[in-house]
């Protein structure tokens, strides 16, 4: 069964379908279960109710999703993989009970990302209501849609509006409309997809002792190889006030030569190492390769390397 942060057309049901098609996982899209959080989705995984759920992880305004980044690089929780990735762009309505005008709108309700995302355009159109930050886009489409509501408004996406018989008092309210929200499929532990030539891989660092330079330690494994990041983030470890971890997105996959040394050299200088998966790329992007960073080129090294103490 998969699953996926619900309820049913939030964006992150609007990113599981787009997986419909995909020969593993599309058989599950239809009977996924939603979750009322990103944290139940993901303890489901863990826990053997779901195969996979889908779960919003970095948003290109407002950054990295903490509830998602911080449950997946637990270091002492069943370990988990990302599997697949999505990107939706985002786009909303200011949806509301037929009847009720724009300037009948006093209190709004909506997730706080969307919140964040359509700032600007409520303080301009809206400049009294009160806006409430709760649970998902969809839910508050679904509490709106109550005859009862102490909500006039709800911030969600179109297909909500839709769906909970509500209409739109504005369309595309996003203060910035080339908004991407990206989405990952997590499973369990498990082989991870073929490499494909345009993969990504995502990793928590933890440093050994903070010190100076010591960001730098673990970039500086990375650098040398030629490894381009993505995604760099600090997060707390939630340990002492101060011990902070990174979560990284890296291009290229583990079975690629340059990334497996950076792994490798990265386990040697960190405390601990969470790898997160390699899986291909939404976008398709293929990483450029420095002078020396091709798998054969790693192996024309390991070959006269071998020669030299075979000598003789």
């Amino acid at each position: 069964m998969l699953g996926y942060f619900g309820p049913e057309a939030t964006f992150t049901h609007q990113a599981l379908l787009a997986l419909a098609d995909d020969p593993r996982w599309g058989d599950g899209v239809a009977s996924a279960k939603p979750y009322s959080s990103v944290p139940a989705a993901l303890a489901a995984v863990r826990a053997g109710e779901a195969e996979a759920v889908m779960v919003p992880i970095e948003n290109s305004v407002e950054g990295g999703v903490t509830a998602t980044l911080d449950i997946l690089g637990d270091p002492e929780a069943t370990p988990l993989q990302i599997m697949a990735e999505v990107l939706v762009e985002i786009t909303f309505d200011l949806a509301v009970r037929p009847g009720t005008a724009l300037g009948d709108v006093r209190r709004v309700i909506t997730h706080s990302h969307a919140a964040a995302q359509t700032r600007a355009w409520v303080e301009q159109h809206l400049p009294g209501a009160e806006v409430v930050e709760r649970g998902s886009t969809a839910g508050a489409a679904q509490e709106v849609a109550r005859p009862d509501s102490e909500f006039d408004a709800a911030i969600c996406a179109p297909v909500a509006t839709l769906l909970y018989g509500l209409t739109a008092a504005a369309h595309d309210i996003e203060d910035n409309d080339a908004a991407v929200t990206r989405f990952v499929l997590v499973a369990r532990r498990g082989p991870a997809p073929a490499p494909t030539g345009h993969d990504k891989t995502t990793l928590v660092a933890f440093m050994r002792a903070n010190h100076s330079g010591a960001l730098l330690e673990i970039l500086q494994q990375l650098a040398v190889r030629g490894v381009n990041l993505c995604r760099i983030e600090s997060r707390p470890t939630k340990t002492t006030l101060g011990s902070y971890c990174f979560s990284i997105d890296a291009e290229g996959h583990i079975a690629d030569a340059r990334l497996a040394e950076a792994m490798l050299g990265l386990k040697r200088i960190c405390h601990n190492v969470v790898f997160l998966g390699s899986y291909p790329r939404a976008d398709g992007i293929a990483p450029h390769l420095p002078i020396g960073g091709r798998d054969a080129d790693y192996q024309a090294a390991a070959n006269w390397l071998a020669g030299l103490t075979s000598a003789g």
